[in-house]
């Protein structure tokens, strides 16, 4: 079986919803990132392109997005729509097209724009139309579990999954306030600059992070559930845009081309939990995870989790005590925000760049990347950097 190889990648900087990319559909975004990577790594010979989109016209959206970046006619592509989890997915898709000797070079990752989404209504012959009393009353949010179909599905779930967990409004602050200090100082020193893509003119920042983020704030900002007492526009991730892909090449491949690998991809792991409470659904993933391939939760040097919720922060710090110095180390989705299909993407290059740091003359250094998906997928990536990877990204 080949091996699975990450040789590169980037994403653009992130922008809140109706923000800086309010007026570039998300095949332009994602063609932008597209076009600087393979520019950036002089990538020929690329066998597909594999990618996550939740929000977007369909239509094999991915295909689309990589004729408007100019990749020749003959490379394929196709979508895939696992809601938060698409990115990772793809991912792992491209890596086991990979490992099966399918492919030699496949570049994978996703995008969203939330900001020009189309709007969706039921069709007047769906049982669901009745719900919406007959008229096309449009909605953003898909139907997650079977039943009543809730725009609001998502926030009800992190809030139950928090109650029954004993999880309350304070545990959660000191989440979101960590997260947008290690964002800012990440953003001030500038560790992540290499794989920034400036895809207009003047949007060269992640425009979620907030400098003056403060308990002061915290505690004034409502609930956004009526009958709520934990989940706040704090503590819940923003609705975003943005592109995040990752080359990934095959052992053969990156001899044959002369390449060093960034880290090598070593597994993936999925399960599910109540749709109900999705934020309940990583711990599992890393468990399962963490179990397949013979490792202690302190054998991982980074942790990259999609912060959706700061309730998933909770969970893993308790099921994880004594590595909170490797978890989110650069901050996460509370501070740069969620664009669904791209998320996979972003946490792993974070995890990358952190990964960067360790030293890997002697010993091998692991990530896992995990996110909890609409509908109660939770999924957990393994990534190893080694000898043979200089972990330049």
């Amino acid at each position: 079986m080949e091996q699975a190889y990450i040789t590169g990648g980037a994403r653009s900087y992130i922008g809140t919803e109706n923000g800086m990319y309010k007026n570039i559909p998300a095949e332009i975004l994602g063609a932008e990132v597209i076009k600087h990577i393979i520019n950036k790594y002089n990538i020929k010979d690329i066998d597909m392109v594999v990618a996550g989109n939740a929000t977007g016209a369909g239509g094999n959206i991915t295909r689309l997005m990589i004729l408007e970046a100019g990749l020749p006619e003959n490379i394929p592509a196709f979508t895939i729509d696992m809601q938060c989890g698409s990115g990772l997915e793809s991912i792992a898709v491209a890596a086991a097209r990979i490992q099966s000797g399918q492919s030699g070079c496949v570049i994978a990752g996703g995008f969203e724009s939330c900001s020009t989404a189309p709007m969706r209504a039921y069709n007047k012959n769906h049982p669901g139309y009745n719900l919406y009393g007959q008229s096309p009353l449009w909605y953003k949010t898909a139907k997650f579990s079977p039943g009543k179909h809730e725009q609001d599905a998502m926030l009800k779930g992190a809030e139950m999954a928090a109650v029954s967990e004993g999880i309350t409004r304070d545990m959660l602050d000191k989440w979101v306030l960590r997260s947008h200090m290690l964002a800012k100082e990440t953003r001030d020193k500038g560790i992540l600059n290499n794989i920034l893509v400036q895809v207009k003119d003047g949007c060269t920042k992640d425009e979620g992070i907030r400098d003056r983020m403060s308990q002061r704030l915290l505690d004034r900002i409502p609930c956004v559930l009526n009958d709520g007492s934990v989940i706040t526009a704090a503590n819940a991730c923003l609705t975003n845009d943005g592109a995040a892909f990752v080359v990934m090449c095959s052992g053969s491949y990156i001899k044959e081309h002369g390449i060093k690998p960034v880290a090598e991809f070593m597994d993936i792991a999925e399960t599910g939990a109540s749709p109900d409470k999705s934020p309940c659904s990583v711990v599992p993933a890393i468990d399962k995870l963490l179990k397949r391939n013979k490792l202690d939760y302190h054998n991982i040097d980074i942790y990259e989790c999609n912060e959706a919720f700061a309730v998933i922060d909770e969970l893993f710090a308790r099921k994880y005590p004594d590595v909170a110095d490797r978890y989110n180390v650069f901050g996460g989705a509370l501070a740069y925000g969620h664009p669904y299909g791209a998320s996979g993407g972003i946490i792993m290059l974070h995890a990358l760049k952190a990964l960067e740091k360790e030293d890997t003359n002697i010993n091998n250094s692991y990530a896992v990347c995990s996110i909890a998906a609409a509908g109660g997928v939770g999924t957990a990536a393994l990534v190893r950097r080694g000898n043979r990877c200089n972990g330049l990204l």
